[in-house]
């Protein structure tokens, strides 16, 4: 096309100069030989551009298309005027989705690392400890009536946490996979905490903590949700605002209702947590004083599996805290 255009250019400018010096004939020939001149360099040009350019440009745009398979960008076959513009759009399109997925799929590798390497440790120390224990009672403890009876109770307890951590996993790849499928009813959310209440007394009586409902709380609220799941959820929340809380403390639930939810509140005047671990409460494993935590046997599962419950149930839990007053945890259900 350029070629095309100089020639073009250099006939047109010797045809003016012929023709200011009147030379019609020459001028007339001018004519047919630019015209000619033009015409076979354009169509010279054009099958170099489309034998060695567009037809490899034309299998990119191609290519591209086929391997846009996201719902968000859905393939067009139809190609454009401009062919050089649709390529540079597609190209940059491409790259910047290509590494946009690159850097989940890192991402999702870290957390698998990081996941392996919890699950190890956690089941670790159970195994080790048990093991620990059951050899010692093999090589001649089992008869010393001084340890006997100790060790079993502790391999008992390492292989009640082991079980625990095993039965935490599987739900938790439950409702990860999908498959978590809520029995939807109405019930008192108010009566259920109280049960609660109930279950927890003698974890809360061992550290002398009180367990009450906020301020007007002490009513029926009814809520539309899946009964054993909040049950589980309430279960696990308020579990650990007594592990966590401070003896001699309080631990409190509050209901507030709008124009279709009812808020839950669980609070305790504990230690607090600090602002940098609140935004990674709900990872798996994630403990904020670790050493702390498995001394008091959790596993390290329970706000992950609240997290996942809530977000079945088309919700999330919130959480703030002020280090040296207390946490609370709040999660929304519809009301009933």
């Amino acid at each position: 096309m350029i070629a095309a255009a100089v020639a073009m250019f250099i006939l047109v400018a010797t045809g003016f100069f012929l023709w200011m010096k009147q030379d019609s004939i020459a001028v007339t020939q001018l004519a047919v030989l630019s015209i000619g001149s033009f015409l076979f360099t354009y169509a010279v040009s054009y099958l170099i551009l489309e034998e060695y350019v567009f037809k490899k440009i034309r299998t990119i745009y191609s290519v591209i298309n086929q391997l846009k398979i996201s719902k968000d960008y859905p393939v067009n076959d139809q190609q454009s005027a401009n062919i050089i513009d649709d390529v540079e759009k597609q190209v940059i399109d491409f790259s910047m989705r290509k590494s946009a997925e690159i850097e989940e799929l890192k991402n999702l590798e870290q957390y698998r690392r990081d996941f392996l390497g919890n699950v190890s440790h956690e089941l670790k120390t159970p195994i080790f400890n048990t093991q620990g224990y059951i050899e010692t009672l093999l090589d001649g403890g089992l008869a010393d009536p001084k340890i006997n009876k100790d060790y079993l109770e502790k391999a008992t307890k390492n292989l009640d946490r082991l079980a625990s951590i095993v039965e935490d996993l599987l739900q938790i790849s439950q409702y990860e996979s999908g498959k978590l499928v809520l029995d939807m009813e109405r019930f008192d959310i108010h009566q259920l905490t109280q049960d609660i209440f109930d279950a927890l007394s003698y974890q809360a009586k061992s550290k002398q903590i009180n367990l009450s409902f906020k301020g007007e709380c002490n009513s029926p609220f009814y809520v539309e949700a899946d009964k054993v799941r909040i049950s589980q959820v309430l279960n696990n929340l308020i579990s650990n605002a007594i592990k966590y809380g401070r003896e001699k403390g309080n631990v409190f639930v509050g209901f507030s209702t709008t124009e279709s939810t009812v808020l839950t509140e669980i609070s305790d005047d504990g230690m607090g947590i600090a602002q940098e671990h609140l935004s990674r409460l709900f990872e798996r494993f994630y403990r904020v004083d670790k050493a702390r935590s498995r001394e008091k046997g959790g596993t390290g599962l329970g706000l992950s599996i609240v997290k996942h419950i809530m977000e079945a149930h088309g919700q999330a839990v919130n959480v703030r805290s002020t280090v040296g007053i207390g946490t609370t945890f709040s999660f929304a259900l519809r009301l009933a």
